[in-house]
């Protein structure tokens, strides 16, 4: 779905010549897969979000989106229509003043006809359990009811992968809760390629893959249970693993034997409660 080759990109107001923001990225997302990207302010995850989608074009090397090269501006409608992105802030995505007004935005742009339309924005707020509120002011919803019109109405579009750039880093722990429903939903019951770039570890548990970001490179790729176990590795670089993943280690690190692995309170529980 997704696939880099040799990716390089500098920002075009960048003084030092040699700084790249991102550096020989060489990555492959499957169809259908859920990858988790992390990584500290300024790492990079962000900026390559934007490369997914078309809006940033590669300073050098290849990002391939269903097969098709980002850095041809004639494909970058169609790019788009694959690959939808919602952003850390729902306010700047929401453009209509009812909920069901917003969602229909991007098929209206698309031309298709009325009907088409209508059962597109049915389909996309049930999808996101945001029907009962389609006809309410977008300004009227809470953080979290914004963020799924949002993501309703890049599901309108009918992508077959979304790139979500840290949605809840806004949201309270409520908000934080209905969005990471809403993507595993997605993910799970819809089959969509999901990319979501977070700071906050927990959410990264339920990944089929993770990517770690320093400096603009991938340092940690794997399987949630292979890098948040390496806890030192992620201190190192300025990151936090999992409240139950921290304890584990701890506890391995104090003679006990504690599984590092550990992701879940159920995992923890079940594990200490083997240990003579």
């Amino acid at each position: 779905m997704i696939k880099t080759e040799g990716l390089f990109f500098k920002y075009d107001d960048e003084k030092d010549e040699n700084k790249y923001a991102l550096k020989n990225i060489n990555l492959n997302i499957v169809d259908g897969e859920f990858v988790v990207i992390i990584g500290h302010n300024g790492s990079g995850k962000s900026t390559l979000s934007k490369l997914f989608n078309g809006i940033y074009y590669p300073t050098d090397g290849k990002i391939y989106i269903d097969g098709l090269d980002t850095s041809d501006e004639s494909q970058i409608w169609e790019i788009r229509k694959r690959a939808g992105m919602v952003f850390q802030n729902p306010d700047n995505q929401l453009v209509a003043t009812i909920v069901e007004e917003d969602v229909a935005f991007g098929p209206e742009n698309l031309g298709l006809p009325s009907e088409e339309i209508r059962a597109r924005v049915d389909e996309a707020l049930e999808s996101v359990k945001m029907s009962a509120f389609k006809r309410k002011p977008p300004h009227h919803l809470s953080g979290g009811q914004k963020q799924r019109v949002a993501i309703a109405g890049i599901l309108a579009m009918k992508p077959r992968c979304i790139i979500f750039d840290e949605p809840t880093a806004m949201l309270d722990p409520s908000g934080r809760k209905e969005v990471m429903q809403t993507i595993a939903h997605l993910n799970k019951d819809e089959k969509m390629t999901i990319v979501h770039i977070t700071h906050f570890m927990d959410e990264a548990v339920e990944a089929d893959r993770i990517l770690v970001m320093d400096e603009g490179e991938i340092v940690l790729e794997g399987k949630p249970k292979e890098v948040f176990s390496q806890v030192e590795k992620l201190k190192e670089i300025g990151l936090d693993v999992p409240q139950v993943t921290l304890l584990s280690f701890e506890l391995n690190q104090m003679g006990y034997a504690v599984n590092k692995e550990n992701l879940t309170v159920d995992e923890l529980v079940e594990n200490l409660c083997q240990l003579k």
